[in-house]
């Protein structure tokens, strides 16, 4: 499977962004999908995950991003509303098992990631 990421860019605070996760190779409705994201010098945190149609996301993000999907497409979304600095990231959708969810070595497919920077 290959997953490919795009959507991200420049943005300022308080604006909005949506970045789509298209895989090839494999449906999204039996697998996990997850968001990601690496700040410079930190590590690579959980952000979204959609498992079994059930959403999840890190306290930073909830009430902010939304993810989705289009199964017809097989591609994910993340909805990014009310963007602060501390969003600027390399923002990376991965594919799991099942099971997969908040941490990233239960993902076995990542896309390239693609960089959101938001200024102030």
């Amino acid at each position: 499977v290959q997953l490919q990421a795009s959507g991200g860019g420049l943005v300022q605070a308080g604006g909005s962004l949506r970045l789509s996760c298209a895989a090839s190779g494999r449906t999204f409705s039996t697998y996990s999908m997850g968001w990601f994201r690496q700040a410079p010098g930190k590590e690579r945190e959980f952000v979204a995950a959609l498992r079994s149609g059930i959403t999840y996301y890190s306290d930073s993000v909830k009430g902010r991003f939304t993810i989705s999907r289009d199964v017809a497409k097989n591609t994910v979304y993340l909805q990014m509303n009310s963007l602060k600095p501390e969003d600027t990231a390399v923002y990376y959708c991965a594919l799991g098992g099942p099971r997969a969810l908040r941490i990233s070595s239960d993902y076995d497919s990542w896309g390239q990631g693609t960089l959101v920077t938001v200024s102030s």
